[in-house]
């Protein structure tokens, strides 16, 4: 392969700093799962729209499969296999285990990383297209289940979770164990 269309880039992912070299057309999600062996983010669709491949970019939720790696030069990576803290699972998986909120578990892993986002744009006061008051001298209204479904929209589960799954994000929000 010629070296004009590769690149080295490093990443910190899941807190530990990674030296890749890449080809340039090479995405995130395959970089993460190919050349470093993490295989929670899913390759479901390869086009954006279900988001089994969602990870934290610098906190941010993206969708892997089209975020090139050398455009996350530098930036912070979480994947699933980032969330908990050694065997202590983070408030949200915890969640999700504890109200059965996946069957095939395949959508599961961009769920939960969407789950963290959406949990810490609400605390952020980042109004959503369902947001009834955005006026910045109102306090952030509580997350309620039509806040939840519409951030969580770009995440698809084909055996049809929705409910445990608007519940578990819920369940974390009142507890306020809000990811910064």
């Amino acid at each position: 392969m010629n070296d004009e269309i590769r690149s080295e880039i490093t990443l910190c992912v899941n807190g530990k700093i990674q030296a890749l070299e890449v080809d340039n057309r090479r995405t995130l999600l395959d970089a993460v799962r190919g050349d470093l062996g993490l295989t929670g983010p899913k390759k479901g669709c390869d086009h954006g729209q279900c988001g089994a491949c969602t990870v934290l970019l610098d906190r941010r939720r993206v969708v892997s499969c089209l975020t090139l790696a050398v455009a996350a030069e530098g930036a912070d990576v979480t994947t699933i296999e980032g969330l908990a803290d050694g065997d202590m699972l983070a408030p949200i998986q915890s969640a999700f285990v504890r109200l059965d909120s996946y069957q095939c578990g395949f959508c599961t892993s961009g769920q939960i990383c969407s789950a963290v986002a959406v949990l810490s744009e609400h605390a952020r006061g980042w109004p959503s297209a369902v947001t009834a008051n955005i006026s910045p001298d109102l306090p952030i209204p509580d997350l309620d289940a039509d806040e939840v479904r519409e951030r969580m929209s770009g995440n698809l589960c084909r055996c049809g979770a929705y409910p445990a799954i608007v519940r578990a994000v819920l369940q974390t929000s009142a507890r306020n164990a809000v990811p910064q």
